[in-house]
């Protein structure tokens, strides 16, 4: 069967989804579990200067705290996504709520770095249990003909949460001492028990789990990471690392790529439309990562802003994105993909060039409309492209593309930053301009694929 008729097939078949009022009950209980795993990561980044001082810690150890974390989510997200498939999305939901739970309450009672971090340990494979949930339980939640508007919800609750992070994470530490940082956690994933019962019955895939499969995937993409990260401060290391990832990477593909429901999903990878949607998402949140990870520097050192203002500046490009997700995800529904995310891929390429192009004496006006601009391209982009990714996928599967989906956005994240590692090593003077005009072209990459995707008409089938 070519991938045109498998895909045509699966996009005639009924609608699927859930019956109004269990749905919104559902979407209530996804919402919760998204902004506590959302809120959580920029809530704990606030944090880091208190800890080290209440608990001496030297500043450069303890943003382990932070890598403990990334660093679980990313090995673990594609295994979990293959258990998930096998033991039920609500069961699945129900055990990443509470590891979530119990080890947001043991980062709350640590007293010491290494409890801590062993706390976040837990904490980040706690959410990747659920993020790996959220791509495959829009799926089955919302009929096909809404997924785009379950999709714009999602990225709306990301982009608000991202928000409004920094912020609540201030006001705890106004009001209360760190611990309580991870303890507000507790009483949101008490809430969320009260809907896994609202959740949806996924078909649970019966293929035995590959364990050799889950050990190729730790190492391939904790390596991977690791390497990027040390590309600029030990080449020789990093080297190192990426070539066993590489070679991990190579066994796992070998070995996945005539097995039926493979942990490294190949089976979805050939569905064109799916294949086009990660390759761009890689590109977009490349774009996007490279572009926060400079845009601070640049603002800062080479235009003069304060803080706050640079906060201010970035705060405009999440808003965007918030405001931009539910018209996006209705349009998605209505047009092609290709030529929507195109469009945001070329609004964020021109906000990003705006934004560096304008004198250094412009005032925070002009800026914030050029960082609004980009956002809007991304919000604009990010919807349509996981609805393609998402709907291409046969519902069967629907775990193994929410964790692919996933897995992309993390990877593509860390080459960003790995990219404007190189661009301040290259240059110091003019790093923070290098890392952003590699985010342009990572934004001009994501738009070559689309309008790639645009002239293939088995990848702009309407989904």
């Amino acid at each position: 069967m070519t991938d045109s008729t498998a895909l045509r097939q699966h996009v005639s078949s009924p609608a699927d989804g859930l019956d109004a009022p269990r749905r919104y009950w559902a979407v209530l209980t996804l919402m919760s579990a998204m902004s506590v795993a959302t809120l959580d990561a920029s809530v704990a980044n606030v944090a880091l200067p208190t800890i080290a001082h209440e608990l001496s810690i030297d500043p450069a150890s303890v943003v382990w705290v932070v890598i403990a974390y990334s660093l679980m989510v990313v090995v673990s997200l594609l295994p979990l996504s293959a258990v998930a498939e096998r033991i039920g999305f609500r069961r699945m939901f129900a055990l990443g709520i509470t590891v979530f739970m119990l080890s947001s309450l043991a980062c709350a009672l640590s007293t010491s770095l290494v409890g801590l971090v062993s706390g976040r340990i837990a904490q980040g494979f706690g959410a990747a249990m659920l993020m790996c949930l959220f791509g495959g339980l829009v799926r089955n939640i919302y009929p096909l003909r809404k997924l785009g508007f379950g999709i714009s919800l999602n990225a709306m609750m990301v982009g608000v949460m991202s928000v409004l992070g920094p912020t609540v994470g201030a006001f705890i530490l106004s009001v209360a001492s760190w611990p309580w940082i991870f303890a507000i956690n507790v009483p949101i994933c008490l809430l969320s028990y009260l809907g896994v019962r609202f959740l949806p019955d996924v078909p649970r895939n019966q293929v035995r789990f590959d364990w050799l499969a889950c050990g190729l995937s730790v190492v391939a993409f904790g390596l991977c990471i690791v390497g990027l990260d040390a590309l600029v401060k030990d080449p020789v290391h990093a080297a190192w690392c990426l070539a066993v990832a590489g070679l991990a990477g190579w066994v796992l593909l070998r070995r996945s790529r005539d097995q039926t429901a493979p942990l490294v999903p190949l089976d979805l990878l050939r569905i064109k439309p799916v294949a086009f949607a990660v390759a761009a998402s890689a590109f977009s949140f490349a774009a996007q990562m490279a572009s926060f990870v400079s845009l601070p520097f640049y603002f800062q050192k080479v235009m003069g802003h304060s803080y706050t203002e640079v906060g201010l500046l970035l705060g405009v490009w999440s808003l965007a994105v918030a405001i931009m997700a539910p018209l996006a995800g209705v349009m998605s529904d209505k047009f092609p993909v290709a030529i929507l995310c195109a469009i945001g891929a070329g609004c964020m390429a021109l906000g990003l060039s705006g934004t560096i192009m304008l004198p250094l004496n412009t005032g925070l006006g002009w800026i914030m409309a050029t960082m609004f601009f980009g956002g809007v391209g991304f919000g604009f982009f990010q919807t349509p492209n996981n609805r393609a990714m998402l709907a291409g996928a046969p519902r069967n599967r629907s775990g193994a593309a929410g964790g692919m989906q996933a897995t992309t956005r993390v990877f593509g994240q860390s080459s960003g930053t790995a990219l404007v590692a190189v661009a301040f090593t290259s240059s110091a003077a003019h790093g923070a301009v290098l890392g952003v005009v590699a985010a342009i072209a990572c934004a001009l990459a994501a738009l070559f694929i689309n309008i790639v995707r645009h002239l293939n008409p088995v990848a702009d089938l309407d989904l």
